[in-house]
Protein backbone atom coordinates (compact mmCIF):
# COMPACT_ATOMS: atom_id res chain seq x y z
CA UNK A 1 0.00 0.00 0.00
CA UNK A 2 1.34 3.55 -0.81
CA UNK A 3 0.33 5.77 1.65
CA UNK A 4 0.10 9.58 0.66
CA UNK A 5 -2.32 12.39 0.41
CA UNK A 6 -3.47 15.06 2.66
CA UNK A 7 -3.82 13.10 5.51
CA UNK A 8 -5.33 15.10 8.34
CA UNK A 9 -4.82 14.41 11.82
CA UNK A 10 -8.18 14.57 13.44
CA UNK A 11 -8.54 16.66 16.70
CA UNK A 12 -11.11 14.47 19.16
CA UNK A 13 -14.10 16.26 19.88
CA UNK A 14 -15.39 15.76 23.29
CA UNK A 15 -19.18 17.05 25.24
CA UNK A 16 -19.30 18.96 28.21
CA UNK A 17 -18.93 15.81 30.35
CA UNK A 18 -15.68 15.18 28.50
CA UNK A 19 -16.86 12.41 26.71
CA UNK A 20 -16.00 11.70 23.27
CA UNK A 21 -18.84 13.25 21.18
CA UNK A 22 -19.06 10.29 18.31
CA UNK A 23 -21.57 12.44 16.52
CA UNK A 24 -19.36 15.45 16.32
CA UNK A 25 -16.40 12.81 15.42
CA UNK A 26 -18.47 12.03 12.51
CA UNK A 27 -19.58 15.56 11.59
CA UNK A 28 -16.01 16.53 11.25
CA UNK A 29 -14.38 13.79 9.54
CA UNK A 30 -17.15 14.12 6.83
CA UNK A 31 -16.27 17.97 6.45
CA UNK A 32 -12.89 17.25 6.32
CA UNK A 33 -13.25 14.42 3.53
CA UNK A 34 -15.24 17.21 1.68
CA UNK A 35 -12.70 19.99 1.89
CA UNK A 36 -9.23 18.12 0.73
CA UNK A 37 -8.26 15.46 3.07
CA UNK A 38 -7.73 11.88 1.52
CA UNK A 39 -8.05 10.59 4.42
CA UNK A 40 -7.35 10.62 8.28
CA UNK A 41 -5.57 9.86 11.69
CA UNK A 42 -7.53 9.32 14.49
CA UNK A 43 -6.40 9.43 18.29
CA UNK A 44 -2.62 10.46 17.29
CA UNK A 45 -1.14 13.75 18.95
CA UNK A 46 -3.78 15.92 17.81
CA UNK A 47 -6.18 13.70 19.03
CA UNK A 48 -5.61 13.47 22.43
CA UNK A 49 -4.58 10.59 22.28
CA UNK A 50 -2.84 9.85 25.33
CA UNK A 51 -5.53 10.90 27.66
CA UNK A 52 -7.86 8.45 25.53
CA UNK A 53 -8.70 5.07 27.05
CA UNK A 54 -8.07 1.90 24.13
CA UNK A 55 -11.75 1.21 23.87
CA UNK A 56 -12.85 5.11 23.03
CA UNK A 57 -9.73 4.64 20.39
CA UNK A 58 -11.38 2.13 19.08
CA UNK A 59 -14.76 3.07 19.00
CA UNK A 60 -13.60 6.04 16.70
CA UNK A 61 -11.32 3.69 14.80
CA UNK A 62 -14.65 1.50 14.20
CA UNK A 63 -16.66 4.92 13.23
CA UNK A 64 -13.95 6.19 11.17
CA UNK A 65 -13.65 2.81 9.06
CA UNK A 66 -17.21 3.08 8.98
CA UNK A 67 -17.83 6.58 7.49
CA UNK A 68 -14.89 7.14 5.78
CA UNK A 69 -15.88 5.28 2.32
CA UNK A 70 -12.55 4.77 0.51
CA UNK A 71 -10.48 7.71 2.47
CA UNK A 72 -7.61 6.10 4.23
CA UNK A 73 -7.95 5.86 8.00
CA UNK A 74 -4.82 5.79 10.03
CA UNK A 75 -5.21 4.61 14.01
CA UNK A 76 -2.71 6.13 16.30
CA UNK A 77 -1.64 2.79 18.22
CA UNK A 78 1.77 4.00 19.31
CA UNK A 79 2.32 4.08 23.28
CA UNK A 80 5.87 3.91 24.54
CA UNK A 81 4.62 0.26 26.12
CA UNK A 82 5.55 -2.37 23.03
CA UNK A 83 3.12 -5.14 24.50
CA UNK A 84 0.24 -2.48 24.81
CA UNK A 85 1.23 -1.04 21.55
CA UNK A 86 1.12 -4.68 19.73
CA UNK A 87 -2.57 -5.37 21.59
CA UNK A 88 -3.97 -2.08 20.23
CA UNK A 89 -2.26 -2.17 16.77
CA UNK A 90 -3.84 -5.98 16.58
CA UNK A 91 -7.16 -5.08 17.59
CA UNK A 92 -7.22 -1.73 15.15
CA UNK A 93 -5.94 -3.95 12.16
CA UNK A 94 -9.38 -6.46 12.82
CA UNK A 95 -11.54 -3.17 12.77
CA UNK A 96 -10.41 -3.03 9.42
CA UNK A 97 -8.05 0.37 9.40
CA UNK A 98 -5.80 1.08 6.26
CA UNK A 99 -2.42 1.53 8.69
CA UNK A 100 -1.06 2.14 12.12
CA UNK A 101 0.32 5.28 13.46
CA UNK A 102 3.45 4.12 15.87
CA UNK A 103 5.40 7.14 17.39
CA UNK A 104 8.79 6.60 18.54
CA UNK A 105 8.61 5.48 22.31
CA UNK A 106 8.52 8.43 24.59
CA UNK A 107 10.11 8.41 28.03
CA UNK A 108 12.15 5.43 28.05
CA UNK A 109 14.22 6.80 25.64
CA UNK A 110 14.68 3.22 24.12
CA UNK A 111 18.22 3.32 22.43
CA UNK A 112 19.13 1.82 18.49
CA UNK A 113 18.66 -1.68 19.19
CA UNK A 114 15.43 -0.84 21.08
CA UNK A 115 14.20 1.08 18.53
CA UNK A 116 14.51 -1.47 16.17
CA UNK A 117 13.17 -4.35 18.33
CA UNK A 118 9.72 -2.19 19.27
CA UNK A 119 9.40 -1.83 15.82
CA UNK A 120 9.42 -4.90 14.65
CA UNK A 121 7.35 -6.33 17.37
CA UNK A 122 4.53 -4.19 16.44
CA UNK A 123 4.94 -4.65 12.21
CA UNK A 124 5.59 -8.29 13.09
CA UNK A 125 2.31 -8.57 15.49
CA UNK A 126 -0.07 -7.20 12.41
CA UNK A 127 1.79 -8.79 9.36
CA UNK A 128 -1.09 -7.50 7.18
CA UNK A 129 -0.78 -3.73 8.54
CA UNK A 130 0.76 -1.04 6.85
CA UNK A 131 3.01 0.44 9.50
CA UNK A 132 3.71 4.39 9.41
CA UNK A 133 6.79 4.92 12.04
CA UNK A 134 6.47 8.60 13.51
CA UNK A 135 9.34 10.21 13.92
CA UNK A 136 8.95 13.07 16.15
CA UNK A 137 12.24 13.92 18.43
CA UNK A 138 10.58 17.27 19.76
CA UNK A 139 8.18 14.85 21.77
CA UNK A 140 9.90 11.82 22.22
CA UNK A 141 13.62 12.77 22.69
CA UNK A 142 14.79 10.27 20.94
CA UNK A 143 15.30 10.66 16.80
CA UNK A 144 15.32 8.29 14.17
CA UNK A 145 18.33 8.77 11.96
CA UNK A 146 17.77 8.22 8.19
CA UNK A 147 20.35 5.35 7.85
CA UNK A 148 18.27 3.91 11.00
CA UNK A 149 15.21 5.10 9.48
CA UNK A 150 16.42 2.86 6.00
CA UNK A 151 16.97 -0.13 8.58
CA UNK A 152 13.38 -0.19 9.73
CA UNK A 153 12.19 -0.11 5.59
CA UNK A 154 13.65 -3.38 5.00
CA UNK A 155 10.75 -4.64 7.88
CA UNK A 156 8.24 -5.64 4.95
CA UNK A 157 5.04 -3.93 6.55
CA UNK A 158 6.73 -0.87 7.63
CA UNK A 159 5.41 0.92 4.89
CA UNK A 160 6.19 5.05 5.49
CA UNK A 161 7.28 7.65 8.27
CA UNK A 162 5.97 10.49 9.44
CA UNK A 163 8.54 12.75 9.73
CA UNK A 164 8.59 15.65 12.29
CA UNK A 165 12.22 16.45 12.64
CA UNK A 166 13.03 19.73 11.32
CA UNK A 167 16.10 19.60 9.54
CA UNK A 168 17.50 16.04 7.30
CA UNK A 169 14.43 15.10 5.55
CA UNK A 170 15.16 13.01 2.69
CA UNK A 171 13.64 9.86 1.32
CA UNK A 172 13.52 6.34 2.62
CA UNK A 173 14.17 3.77 0.16
CA UNK A 174 11.23 1.39 0.95
CA UNK A 175 9.61 3.81 2.92
CA UNK A 176 7.02 6.44 1.87
CA UNK A 177 8.03 9.85 3.12
CA UNK A 178 4.99 11.57 4.71
CA UNK A 179 5.32 15.63 6.16
CA UNK A 180 5.01 15.66 9.67
CA UNK A 181 5.02 19.31 10.31
CA UNK A 182 2.40 21.42 8.00
CA UNK A 183 5.38 24.26 7.35
CA UNK A 184 7.71 21.91 6.04
CA UNK A 185 4.94 20.09 3.44
CA UNK A 186 5.85 22.15 0.51
CA UNK A 187 9.80 21.16 1.40
CA UNK A 188 9.15 17.48 2.13
CA UNK A 189 7.04 17.41 -1.00
CA UNK A 190 9.54 18.90 -2.73
CA UNK A 191 12.03 15.83 -1.46
CA UNK A 192 10.04 13.29 -2.23
CA UNK A 193 7.06 12.92 -0.28
CA UNK A 194 3.97 11.27 -0.81
CA UNK A 195 1.90 13.52 1.00
CA UNK A 196 1.81 14.29 4.65
CA UNK A 197 -0.23 14.16 8.36
CA UNK A 198 -0.88 17.65 9.03
CA UNK A 199 -3.02 19.76 11.31
CA UNK A 200 -3.97 22.75 9.32
CA UNK A 201 -5.91 21.18 7.39
CA UNK A 202 -8.73 20.81 9.21
CA UNK A 203 -8.63 24.53 8.38
CA UNK A 204 -7.15 25.48 4.92
CA UNK A 205 -7.28 21.57 3.34
CA UNK A 206 -8.63 22.89 -0.06
CA UNK A 207 -5.25 24.33 -0.23
CA UNK A 208 -3.40 21.91 0.72
CA UNK A 209 -4.55 19.71 -1.37
CA UNK A 210 -3.60 21.93 -4.27
CA UNK A 211 0.19 21.67 -2.76
CA UNK A 212 -0.01 18.65 -4.00
CA UNK A 213 -2.22 18.85 -6.84
CA UNK A 214 -0.55 22.15 -8.54
CA UNK A 215 3.32 21.55 -7.80
CA UNK A 216 4.05 24.61 -10.15
CA UNK A 217 2.02 27.08 -7.36
CA UNK A 218 3.20 24.59 -4.48
CA UNK A 219 5.67 27.16 -2.60
CA UNK A 220 3.34 30.27 -4.00
CA UNK A 221 0.45 28.40 -1.78
CA UNK A 222 2.72 27.78 0.76
CA UNK A 223 4.09 31.54 1.32
CA UNK A 224 0.41 32.39 1.23
CA UNK A 225 -0.20 30.31 4.38
CA UNK A 226 2.46 30.88 6.31
CA UNK A 227 0.38 32.89 8.59
CA UNK A 228 -2.07 29.87 9.31
CA UNK A 229 0.83 27.47 10.13
CA UNK A 230 2.09 29.92 12.87
CA UNK A 231 -1.15 30.81 13.82
CA UNK A 232 -1.15 26.99 14.76
CA UNK A 233 1.67 26.83 16.61
CA UNK A 234 0.69 29.86 18.76
CA UNK A 235 0.67 27.37 21.82
CA UNK A 236 1.32 23.52 21.90
CA UNK A 237 -0.38 21.29 19.49
CA UNK A 238 -3.59 20.57 19.63
CA UNK A 239 -4.85 23.41 21.72
CA UNK A 240 -4.41 26.31 18.60
CA UNK A 241 -5.97 23.86 15.60
CA UNK A 242 -9.16 23.05 18.05
CA UNK A 243 -10.13 26.72 19.24
CA UNK A 244 -9.60 27.28 15.28
CA UNK A 245 -12.02 24.25 14.60
CA UNK A 246 -14.07 25.59 17.48
CA UNK A 247 -14.57 29.06 15.94
CA UNK A 248 -15.38 27.57 12.32
CA UNK A 249 -18.52 26.27 13.89
CA UNK A 250 -17.44 22.40 14.24
CA UNK A 251 -18.87 21.39 17.84
CA UNK A 252 -15.39 19.72 19.13
CA UNK A 253 -15.61 21.33 22.73
CA UNK A 254 -12.95 21.53 24.80
CA UNK A 255 -9.73 19.42 26.05
CA UNK A 256 -8.46 16.74 28.71
CA UNK A 257 -6.09 18.07 31.14
CA UNK A 258 -3.14 18.49 30.97
CA UNK A 259 -3.95 20.19 27.62
CA UNK A 260 -6.13 23.61 28.74
CA UNK A 261 -7.50 26.51 26.76
CA UNK A 262 -6.10 28.67 24.27
CA UNK A 263 -5.57 32.47 26.68
CA UNK A 264 -7.04 35.24 25.21
CA UNK A 265 -4.01 36.30 23.36
CA UNK A 266 -3.50 33.02 21.26
CA UNK A 267 -7.08 33.21 20.63
CA UNK A 268 -7.34 35.98 19.26
CA UNK A 269 -4.21 35.35 17.19
CA UNK A 270 -5.98 32.66 15.27
CA UNK A 271 -8.82 34.42 15.31
CA UNK A 272 -7.00 37.29 13.28
CA UNK A 273 -5.74 34.76 10.99
CA UNK A 274 -8.69 33.07 10.03
CA UNK A 275 -10.47 36.13 9.54
CA UNK A 276 -7.62 37.26 7.03
CA UNK A 277 -8.06 34.62 4.97
CA UNK A 278 -12.00 35.28 4.81
CA UNK A 279 -12.81 31.27 7.10
CA UNK A 280 -15.10 33.53 10.00
CA UNK A 281 -17.05 35.01 6.98
CA UNK A 282 -19.36 31.46 6.73
CA UNK A 283 -20.13 30.75 10.44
Amino acid sequence: MNIGGILTAMVTPFDADGRVNEQAFVDLLHHLLEHGSDGVVVAGTTGEGATMNDAEKLRLFELAVAEAGDATVIAGTGSNDTAHTIELTEQAAALGVDAALVVTPYYNKPNRRGIVAHFTAVASSAPQLPIVVYNIPSRCVVDIPNELLAELAQVENIAAVKQARVEDIAPIDGMDLLAGNDDKLAETLDAGATGGILVASHVVGTEMRRMLDEPDQRHEIDESLRDVWAAMTVTVNPIPVKTAVRMLGHDVGGFRLPMVEASDEEAEEIRVVLDRHGLLSAV
